[in-house]
């Protein structure tokens, strides 16, 4: 079966790093996945376009970024290549992070495998998908989506791919009744088209006002007081931390 790996270009990062989505993944992020990644190493960071968010995955003595566009990577460093076919040796990394990757990659068994393979046994993976098949749009055909996800269907895929998961929760919660009503409001108009759309070089976020901005960040707070006790039954994203078992 040939790897499809997402036709888009670019992060919407590249052109908005500031954006409050961004900013509050951050710290759910960093909430729940944090103590996964504290103790490692070396650090792979797959689709490293998205840094804004992942500032806080660093290996304590190697942090490699990846990205198939190299406007992702930083000048002068990192490598530029897919996640579909790492370019690392075997069992090098105590670490993968791959934030909104997974949904761009066909088949996905190909990148978890890769995933999978660079790990050294007992290694965790971290990754993020949105969620939902139901909320698909055109913006997830202009950001070159294969597919969307729920909680069980991303642990069913990881445990099926060799990895054990140890959490899996849905993140935005707070934000999500926003979400769903912006979502289908953009079906109501049509906009949906899964095939014969094309992805967009760098797609362009949602402008919002000062104002509307506080809010969201503000509810993004609501979310990751939540998360450090306990996970979340809906959301528009799919946060799973998983291990590469020991044998």
């Amino acid at each position: 079966m040939p790897v499809r790996p997402s036709a888009n270009g670019g992060s919407a990062s590249l052109d908005r790093s500031d954006y409050w989505w961004y900013r509050t993944r951050a710290h759910l992020l960093r909430t729940v996945l944090g103590a996964y990644a504290d103790d490692a190493a070396d650090v792979l960071d797959v689709g490293s376009a998205d840094g804004p968010s992942v500032g806080w995955l660093q290996g304590q003595r190697h942090h490699v970024t990846l990205d198939i566009d190299p406007r992702g990577l930083a000048s002068g460093s990192g490598v530029c290549g897919s996640a579909t076919a790492l370019p690392f040796e075997d069992s090098v990394f105590d670490v993968v992070g791959a934030f909104d990757v997974v949904e761009h990659c066909d088949p996905e068994a190909v990148v978890l495998a890769e995933v999978r393979r660079v790990l050294r046994p007992g290694g965790c993976f971290l990754l993020t998908v949105p969620a939902y098949q139901w909320l698909w749009s055109d913006f997830d055909v202009r950001n070159g989506h294969v597919r969307r996800y729920t909680r069980g269907r991303a642990v069913a895929a990881l445990e099926g791919g060799g990895f054990e998961v140890l959490r899996a929760t849905y993140a935005f919660a707070s934000t999500f009744p926003a979400f769903v009503v912006e979502r289908l409001a953009r079906r109501a108009r049509g906009l949906v088209r899964r095939d014969g759309g094309h992805a967009a070089d760098i797609v362009r976020l949602p402008r919002t006002s000062p104002v509307v901005d506080r809010v969201l960040t503000a509810l993004g707070t609501v979310d990751d007081r939540v998360l450090a006790r306990r996970d979340l039954p809906f959301g528009s994203s799919v946060v799973v931390a998983a291990r590469r078992p020991l044998s």
